[in-house]
């Protein structure tokens, strides 16, 4: 296949598990990020350095399977179905995914690693998965554990090396199904950045200094080694994402393809095991990297600081293929990538919301969901907590009891039991990945300076929050009831409830919402269970 023979371009999505904004790109671009100036994106940084870097990409939800619905269909995620809630989640046939849809017209379409799985089929390998390219395995899923098992006999860059290659075999066989002069749809959904990589692996494997995170963390987290050494291994794994990055674009250049090709790199939410983060609707939990290159209709060096929301990528990646839409999907967002004029009218791209429903089913009594919506604009955050009662972060169940410090106990008790068979053993704040920074704050809640950041990262929240970002970009001061912000919060409300009403929004349409029963809420069948979230690595944890 040469590149003159690909008339449509192709379309390549680079999705990275529990990815936030956690690029050298934004270091970059701001003095004050400090994290984001500590690593190195290479790879990243050259899509975006040869296309465009968008500084306010966001999620429709922070949390893996209804970011991943939304952004197949288009649509907000409680725009489809059973895919807008993570366990228990089925995808609707009926709905129209983007993949699908560039196949009936011609694209060759496939996947590696972790997506919704467009295209099944009983007879197809892999488990019925026809679209899914893994013959050289998914060991990637474990980066640092697989590649610290290999360094005594391969040494470290030839452990990471056997990773890449797996990478590269898993794309290289999805190119061998490609058609002469077929254009093609692939999607690589690394997940290596979702819990838990070995402790200790952003030194040891990437030479990052958790040392130099000391003074750069989000305030609402205490400032100590355990909590900076998590992070430092989780943009060990940013690194790691980074690499495989690199090596579909080795293999794209290698075929004369990567010019013809519409290459967008992002993630679905932010970071996991840390609080207020994943699964929450602040900015580190909705906010992610995003960069994209197509040489010849996105020009060059572009920064753009419009609000951008991930469900526009399917009515994107059909323009781009020449594919009509779906009237009830998003707008594209590739007049804005390629600079047509009057993208930027007023009110198209000054805002985003986001919200999230249920996460674990036995997290919150009964299986019941925490219900929030959002809207983000450049200088508000304003949520609405539908359900103020209830625990955000899942029950404290075990951990009301003061006494209870104990490490082994306390990590024992933050396990993903949910992934398990039932009957489920009441999880701890099940909502929160388990990791150290978890496991430390639970063990110290008590102690006098770590209480009020304990408070507000577990506790539970008013049902209005409203946060002037201009002074307080990390959330910490809710000002929905002064009474200087009350216009502005009014008027948040109101667009926000204008675009719930508009989207059919359960939440605001139905006179018993859906999400409150089942198979929205409760217990999941008991022969459900999650075989991709292996136990006993989940619970690996070094003593604190």
């Amino acid at each position: 296949m040469s590149e003159n023979e690909v008339r449509k371009p192709n379309i390549v999505f680079l999705f990275g598990d529990d990815w936030g904004k956690y690029a050298s790109a934004y270091g970059k671009l701001d003095s004050t990020d400090l994290i984001n100036k500590l690593i190195e994106t290479p790879n990243f940084d050259r899509v975006a350095r040869e296309g465009a870097l968008l500084t306010n990409a966001y999620v429709t939800a922070p949390a893996c399977t209804p970011c991943r619905s939304s952004i197949l269909s288009g649509t907000y995620f409680w725009e489809t179905g059973l895919g807008a809630i993570l366990e228990g989640a089925e995808w609707d046939e009926s709905i129209p995914s983007y993949p699908l849809m560039l196949e009936e017209k011609g694209y060759h379409i496939g996947y590696s690693y972790k997506v919704w799985s467009p295209g099944r089929s009983e007879n197809a390998p892999y488990g019925g998965l026809r679209t899914r390219y893994e013959p050289a395995g998914n060991k990637w899923r474990e980066f640092s554990q697989e590649v610290a098992k290999r360094v005594p006999e391969l040494g470290i860059q030839g452990a990471k090396n056997v990773l890449f290659d797996e990478v590269r075999s898993n794309f290289l066989a999805f190119l061998d199904d490609v058609g002469h002069n077929q254009p093609f749809c692939y999607w690589w959904g690394p997940v290596n950045t979702h819990r838990a990589w070995k402790r200790g692996s952003g030194k040891d494997l990437w030479g990052l200094d958790p040392d130099k995170l000391k003074g750069s963390m989000p305030p609402f987290l205490p400032d100590v080694d355990a909590i900076r050494e998590d992070f430092n291994d989780y943009l060990g794994e940013v690194q790691a994402l980074d690499a495989g990055i690199g090596v579909i674009i080795d293999e794209l250049e290698k075929i004369g393809q990567l010019d013809n090709t519409l290459l967008v790199v992002s993630g679905d939410h932010g970071v996991p095991g840390f609080p207020r983060a994943k699964c929450n609707l602040y900015d580190i939990g909705s906010q992610v990297a995003f960069a994209a290159r197509w040489p010849g209709h996105i020009e060059e060096g572009q920064i753009l600081n419009e609000f951008v929301n991930l469900m526009s990528l399917a009515p994107t990646f059909l323009e781009a293929g020449g594919v009509e839409p779906n009237k009830n999907m998003a707008e594209s967002i590739l007049p804005l990538l390629v600079g047509d004029t009057g993208v930027n009218s007023e009110g198209q791209y000054d805002f985003v919301v986001t919200g999230r429903e249920r996460q674990i089913a036995n997290s919150i009594n009964g299986g019941l969901p925490y219900p929030s919506r959002a809207i983000r604009t450049k200088d508000f955050l304003y949520i609405r907590n539908f359900a103020p009662e209830r625990w955000p972060m899942g029950d404290p169940n075990f951990l009301e009891d003061p006494k209870l410090v104990d490490p082994d106990r306390i990590r024992e008790l933050t396990m993903f039991r949910a992934f398990l068979p039932p009957p489920h053993e009441k999880l701890v704040y099940g909502d929160l990945d388990p990791g150290p920074t978890k496991t430390w704050m639970l063990v110290h809640r008590n102690e006098e300076s770590v209480k009020p950041n304990f408070d507000l990262c577990f506790g539970k929240r008013p049902a209005e929050e409203l946060y002037d970002l201009n002074i307080d970009p990390w959330c910490m001061e809710n000002v929905a009831g002064e009474d200087k912000y009350s216009e502005m919060l009014r008027n948040l409300s109101d667009k926000l409830v204008g675009v719930m009403r508009d989207h059919n929004d359960p939440r605001m349409v139905d006179d018993e919402c859906r999400y409150e029963s089942y198979p929205y809420a409760g217990p999941v069948d008991d022969d459900w269970y999650d075989i991709s979230h292996n136990d006993a690595i989940w619970t690996k944890f070094d003593p604190l």
